[in-house]
């Protein structure tokens, strides 16, 4: 948590948090040119947001996206919150509700968490049924290679689309699939109105990509959800339902023990992340 509280005491870096959160995935470059800053000093403000987790980037190309990561202010809510007097218990309040905030103009849901275990068991753990169905309640059925094709099965329903398939498959590395198929059988089931419904099967499909990276004895994790129309209902939905996903993946990985009811606790996430 230190390196949060000394990333979080800069006005300048405070400035580039700002403008990520009024503008989402940003290069250097235009973050350079909307805060007047040197190129110099915006790299080393973000060196220390990457270092503290607040700021978490993506390669697109050759550029490098730059995103707000609302883990470690998460983290600082559930677990730091009795320390701090009202005032600063507001002020941390505020900063978590602007680092969730849906993006203004790039409406990509990315998220960055840390994670104690190892790549290959956390594979296993977007993967495997067994694991998928405890912190998730759903189940894949699928080969997990490029161009293979995936069952999506919770509650007793399956959603077989020949557009649900695995884009990117590199064992403990990187795991890129496009979302599953909005029927009215899974509306019903995930308790979703039938106007909601027909919205989210009228949007194009959108896709989440797993990059997972070692670091020691931890492993970083970093999702990004993309690919949404502008205004997508289905980008609104899921800002609730990837956070409480990855925090029960987490929690299994780290503890064997799953968070209670995946199917209720991710009700958001067919209405969320599902």
């Amino acid at each position: 948590m230190d390196d949060v509280f000394k990333a979080l005491a800069d006005a300048g870096r405070r400035r580039l948090l700002d403008s990520l959160n009024s503008r989402n995935g940003q290069s250097l470059r235009e973050l350079c040119t909307e805060l007047d800053m040197t190129r110099q000093s915006v790299s080393k403000h973000l060196a220390l947001l990457e270092a503290a987790n607040l700021v978490t980037t993506v390669r697109r190309g050759r550029e490098k996206l730059h995103y707000l990561n609302a883990a470690p202010i998460n983290a600082i809510a559930e677990r730091w919150i009795s320390q701090y007097d009202r005032e600063r218990v507001r002020a941390l309040a505020d900063l978590k509700t602007a680092l969730e905030r849906t993006p203004v103009s790039d409406n990509a849901f990315v998220y960055t968490t840390y994670i104690r275990t190892t790549p290959d068991r956390l594979w296993q753990a977007l993967t495997d049924p067994a694991f998928t169905s405890r912190y998730w309640g759903v189940t894949f059925d699928s080969d997990w290679t490029a161009g293979a094709a995936m069952t999506w099965a919770e509650g007793g329903r399956k959603t077989v689309d020949p557009a649900q398939v695995v884009l990117e498959s590199e064992p403990g590395r990187r795991l890129s699939y496009t979302w599953h198929t909005f029927t009215p059988e899974w509306a019903e089931g995930a308790g979703v109105s039938d106007e909601v419904g027909a919205r989210l099967a009228g949007e194009r499909r959108s896709k989440v990509t797993f990059d997972i990276e070692p670091l020691g004895e931890m492993v970083k994790l970093t999702v990004v959800h993309d690919d949404f129309e502008p205004e997508s209902t289905l980008r609104e939905m899921i800002g609730d339902g990837w956070p409480a996903l990855l925090s029960s993946l987490k929690t299994l990985l780290e503890t064997g023990e799953s968070l209670p009811d995946p199917a209720q606790d991710h009700a958001d996430a067919g209405s969320s992340a599902r």
